[in-house]
């Protein structure tokens, strides 16, 4: 028998109990969409860590205040006093040639009023470097002058959100604003970053100079002189990271006659890890979406082989007079393996569609993450013909090794 004879013969056989086959491809139809979705899920959800690793910086350490021992011995909870000062960035800096930039800051929240338009937001008092570590781009105007930093000049520059709130469309560029009840003149704006990997508006936020911050901003807090609530740094290579951590640790503990054995005054956090530790993470549940889709899959084959083994037991008449007409073993093999392949391939092909809308369905209306892949799709078509010539071959192969006047035999 040609080719062709076969398939259509397998179609014929197939059809006159389509219900069954329907029923039996449905299984291999939930397989593919649920490979088709589970996996294009966990490739978005990669590429948005992708992002957030671009945005975080692989290169990159925060360090902040420590938890200390209070009177009596109480220990304190970490920020309660402000251990890191503009002398441990400055220190930082010159002693530590690795660090590419450096940067301590200061923060809080404030209203932010222009003419009847106003905010709550945050505000962060810099230093230079603080735009290059945290990658913000400038989108109009400037960024502050060195001598705004020396001198606590009234200059603001706007993240993105602040900005449409106050001045809608337009820039803002040299309009006065006010923090609290503080004039500042507007010298430049931010390119919007979007949302944070915790959900925050990134772009809802205003930036002044450090020495601007501690004097027209906090108030009545009392910081110490020249204390800092935060030191960012980054260096140039990825493979200093963990020597300059080593180092910062080091310079630190001298600076602030911290002796062997005793607790720190400050932490050092490590973005690269925190990266690493939630990309693993992703990996492990990609897995584990492809390994319950690969279970559907496989659930969708049984259903194909059990359906064709009650095939050949209704058939073996049939296979008997078959045979007894010249038709060999090879000849049944093939006609039953073409018929699994068939319910598999009609299967698999409303599968990928099934698959590919689904998808899509679920990048509409829900926050998961959903990058289609081609790539996807070609894996999900291997699977429907793997499938089909896996299960099917069993009951093929059943069928071809019946004696055909024992199956004549059969009523």
């Amino acid at each position: 028998m040609s080719l062709l004879d076969i398939l259509r013969t397998a179609a014929f056989a197939l059809r006159g109990n389509w219900m069954r086959s329907a029923l039996t491809s449905l299984g291999v139809i939930i397989g593919i969409a649920a490979v088709i979705v589970m996996v294009s899920v966990g490739q978005g959800t990669q590429q948005e860590i992708d992002k957030l690793v671009s945005g975080l910086g692989s290169q990159r350490l925060d360090i902040s205040p420590g938890a200390q021992r209070g009177p009596g011995g109480a220990r304190q909870s970490a920020g309660s006093f402000y251990t890191l000062t503009e002398g441990d960035v400055e220190a930082i800096r010159e002693e530590i040639p690795e660090v590419q930039y450096v940067a301590g800051a200061l923060r809080g929240g404030t209203q932010v009023v222009y003419a009847e338009n106003n905010a709550a937001t945050s505000w962060q008092g810099v230093q230079p470097d603080w735009f290059a570590i945290n990658d913000w781009k400038l989108a109009e105007g400037s960024l502050f002058e060195p001598q705004a930093y020396t001198g606590a000049a009234k200059q603001v520059v706007l993240g993105d959100s602040v900005r449409r709130v106050l001045f809608g469309e337009d820039s803002g560029i040299g309009e006065t604003i006010r923090l609290g009840r503080v004039p500042f003149t507007v010298v430049g704006t931010l390119a919007p970053k979007g949302q944070g990997s915790f959900g925050q508006d990134q772009d809802d936020v205003v930036m002044v100079p450090l020495s601007t911050a501690r004097r027209r901003l906090l108030g009545t807090m009392g910081l110490p002189p020249g204390a800092v609530m935060q030191v960012a740094l980054t260096v140039a290579d990825a493979r200093d990271l963990g020597y300059a951590q080593t180092a910062v640790e080091g310079l630190l503990r001298q600076r602030h006659d911290i002796r062997p054995g005793q607790e720190d005054d400050f932490r050092v956090r490590n973005i690269s890890e925190i990266v690493a530790t939630r990309t693993a993470t992703t990996n492990l549940m990609s897995k584990l979406l492809g390994a319950v889709a690969t279970i559907c899959l496989v659930i969708g084959g049984i259903g194909i082989m059990n359906i064709m083994l009650v095939s050949v037991t209704e058939r073996i008449r049939e296979i008997g007079l078959r045979m007894a007409v010249g038709a060999g073993p090879g000849d049944v093999r093939r006609q039953f393996l073409a018929e699994a392949m068939l319910i598999s391939l009609v299967g698999g092909a409303i599968g990928i569609l099934v698959g590919i809308v689904g998808a899509l369905l679920v990048g509409r209306f829900s926050d998961l993450p959903v990058a289609l892949d081609a790539r996807v799709v070609g894996l999900a078509a291997a699977f429907s013909i793997g499938t089909g010539l896996f299960f099917g071959y069993y009951p093929a192969r059943k069928a071809s090794q019946l004696d055909p006047i024992e199956a004549l035999r059969q009523q």
